[in-house]
């Protein structure tokens, strides 16, 4: 009785100890005075360790309130002749109600079976482990029976969504989500139900997701973050071009599969995107990851979606959300001011792109495509692929890059056996150098469009020198003497590789054929520049084209070559030896050429023995550039069999540009510093010029309407500049 006393129970076990005292202990049978006492132990016993998790403190509560009905049963009024027989009777309605509210739990959910059967296909599947849990349903391991094959099962009991706009949730998100089909969604592949439940059929992830990633390593280094954001805002521009917003991107709803590619998942609170003024004005989503706009009930729109991916690179790198506070209310007025801390362990680059995803006006947000182009992208490394021990170490790129791997394959490739190769690069002094080629990779091997190279950070610097230092053509068609200097200046030519020649030499050789495509180029282009009328925009008369242009490329020069995608997804590499050779769009037929017009064509699986080397080579390009590097611009992939086949003659790169020569007289060169384009070919015996502007948009026009109408002074100054890298490429 002293535990009674000395208790702080609550009011129910107060009321049964003051009962106690005033019966005069009527309970006069020693049974029901047992019963009672181990009753009321038992509840501060229940109350003492109460429970360090909500379940727990859940299913300890269900307990406490049965004790206290049993307190309270024994210590009812009995009349003295009765008292054995009431206790008795206490006990019994005790175990009888006991028994009927776990026969009630069972009738109203019962037991899911192991085998399903779909009733529209007959097709039997077997349920495994729990994945996970969610506010309607749970995630279940499921296993076709006939194919072997393993699901992510959402099972959802009928109950659960009874109510009609519960139902209508789970039908949207069906109706949302069996229409996607993307490399980065997780993938729906069928829906059925039976009389107790719904089965959505999903791709099956096998590590989990991002969260459990983030839980097991703390934080994230910034080229995994680079990884997996890319894959993310891939999956995300799929959506937002199918008009689908998804309302609750957040860690828990990435998943990566088998081979550590990321997935999109959970649609449950996706909607499709309405103009602004019919936008939904709910507020749903994940609390930490809320946007200021939805707080105000504003609506979602497509920023929304940008500002959760702001928290979720935030929180990879910081292993915490930005807005996280003790209490909810603090959170959110924190989100409504946008107001955070930016740790100074985070690179410039990453506060940039998170302040601007964080923007509280969601305007001044980027869109996914400034996103991938954001110097936290194009001057940072990006693993091909990650290890699955990222799952619960930190990896390490130096070791184990696969670029580096790339190369090292490569290497094999040409020099043949690691004794070999060791001899070579003992010959070279390399040895001491293999890291910095590596690091250099990370600039020259961007998986960014052809044009997104170095120099970015000068930008500004760099349109300025362009429009200043390009040395003026003269009416007679030739360099003012007085700027010869100042043209050397402004061209510092890097590297070139010609078809014919050691790229190593210090002399451009070239034979008379392809001095005359050059020749002929410079002389259409310097016309044009000659006689052009200076205008303020560019000509309205513009032109379609069926031209194929340079779309990737590779600089590899200081070992292997040079390396190209076309814009019919041909491949070609100039190699250091001055030969070329072509992969065509079938990744079966080669192309060979030692010099100008001596073509040699065979297949890849029956390559000559002395050309094995170079092919391995080639492909290793194809498929670099094919999985890593994006195109450079908006123009139509146009493949015309009636053309001559086209290969490169000569590259050339300055300090702020690449110029490409190839046999058909195609001429394009490639701007670092702003990403524009210059490509000039000739088509029914006339010349085309096509400009491709800084956010990658494609114009082409006959040269001969820019000789009447004039072009802007953007325009020409790159024309200029092409002109004098096409004069001085021999110098």
């Amino acid at each position: 009785m002293r535990l009674i006393r000395t208790s702080a129970g609550c009011e129910a076990v107060r009321v049964a100890v003051y009962k106690r005292r005033q019966l005069n202990y009527r309970l006069v049978d020693d049974g029901c005075r047992l019963v009672f006492e181990v009753a009321v132990f038992k509840y501060l016993w229940l109350e003492r360790i109460g429970g360090k998790n909500k379940k727990r403190k859940r299913k300890t509560k269900e307990k406490k309130e049965e004790v206290v009905m049993d307190i309270l049963r024994t210590i009812a009024y009995q009349p003295p002749n009765g008292s054995v027989k009431v206790c008795e009777q206490a006990l019994t309605k005790t175990g009888e109600l006991k028994r009927k509210k776990s026969e009630d739990q069972s009738h109203s959910v019962p037991e899911m079976s192991r085998i399903i059967t779909d009733p529209t296909t007959g097709k039997c599947y077997c349920r495994g482990k729990v994945l996970g849990k969610g506010g309607f349903a749970k995630c279940y391991e499921m296993t076709d029976l006939t194919t072997n094959k393993v699901y992510a099962a959402k099972i959802i009991p009928h109950t659960r969504v009874a109510k009609p706009h519960q139902r209508e949730k789970i039908d949207r998100e069906i109706e949302l989500h069996r229409i996607l089909h993307h490399r980065h969604i997780v993938q729906f592949y069928h829906y059925f139900e039976d009389k107790e439940n719904i089965y959505i059929l999903l791709e099956y992830c096998s590590r989990r997701s991002m969260a459990h990633i983030l839980k097991a390593r703390k934080i994230l280094t910034e080229p995994e973050v680079r990884y997996y954001l890319k894959q993310i805002v891939s999956g995300l521009k799929y959506l937002h071009e199918q008009e689908i917003l998804h309302r609750d991107l957040k860690l828990g709803n990435f998943f990566i599969n088998e081979t550590m590619d990321v997935k999109v998942g959970d649609f449950g609170l996706a909607a499709k995107l309405e103009p602004l003024e019919q936008r939904r004005r709910t507020i749903c989503g994940t609390p930490n990851y809320l946007s200021p706009e939805v707080l105000n009930k504003q609506g979602h729109g497509c920023e929304s979606d940008i500002w959760a991916l702001g928290c979720v690179m935030y929180t990879m790198l910081l292993g915490r959300p930005p807005f996280e506070t003790t209490n909810l209310k603090e959170t959110y007025r924190c989100i409504r001011e946008a107001r955070y801390t930016m740790p100074s362990s985070l690179t410039a680059t990453a506060k940039h792109l998170i302040a601007s995803m964080l923007s509280k006006n969601p305007e001044d947000r980027p869109s996914l495509e400034d996103i991938v182009q954001h110097d936290f992208f194009t001057q940072g490394f990006i693993p091909d692929r990650l290890s699955p021990s990222c799952c619960h170490s930190a990896p390490d790129f130096h070791l184990s890059s696969p670029a580096k791997n790339f190369f090292k394959k490569a290497a094999a490739a040409l020099f043949g056996s690691k004794k070999e190769k060791n001899k070579y690069l003992d010959n070279q002094s390399k040895l001491a150098k293999e890291e910095d080629d590596f690091y250099r990779l990370r600039h020259d091997l961007k998986k960014i469009s052809i044009s997104h190279q170095a120099h970015k950070h000068r930008a500004a610097e760099e349109v300025q020198m362009v429009k200043t230092q390009v040395a003026p053509v003269c009416k007679s068609g030739l360099v003012v003497k007085d700027n010869a200097q100042q043209i050397r200046d402004s061209i510092r030519m890097i590297v070139r590789g010609t078809l014919g020649s050691c790229s190593s030499s210090s002399e451009c050789l070239e034979d008379s054929t392809m001095g005359s495509v050059a020749d002929t180029v410079a002389r259409v282009l310097r016309g044009c520049l000659e006689n052009m009328p200076e205008v303020d925009s560019i000509p309205k008369e513009q032109m379609s084209s069926s031209f194929q242009w340079v779309t990737k490329w590779v600089d590899y020069s200081n070992k292997y070559g040079f390396g190209y995608q076309l814009s019919d997804h041909t491949v070609g590499v100039l190699f250091n030896n001055g030969t070329h050779m072509s992969l065509l769009q079938d990744k079966k037929t080669v192309h060979y050429y030692a010099e100008l017009g001596q073509c040699s064509v065979f297949s890849t699986s029956e390559a000559p023995e002395h050309f094995i080397s170079q092919v391995t080579v080639l492909k290793y390009f194809a498929h670099y550039m094919e999985e890593n590097l994006m195109d450079g611009g908006d123009l139509p992939s146009v493949t015309d069999t009636r053309k001559p086949r086209l290969y490169l003659l000569q590259w050339l790169k300055s300090d702020r540009a690449l110029m490409m020569l190839f046999n058909d007289g195609t001429f394009q060169v490639n701007f670092y510093h702003d990403h524009t384009k210059i490509i000039i070919c000739n088509e029914n015996e006339e010349y085309l010029l096509t400009y491709i502007n800084e956010d990658r948009i494609a114009t082409t026009f006959c040269l001969a309407t820019l000789l009447i109408s004039g072009c802007s002074t953007e325009l020409r100054n790159r024309m200029e500049y092409a002109l004098n890298m096409l004069l001085q490429r021999c110098n």
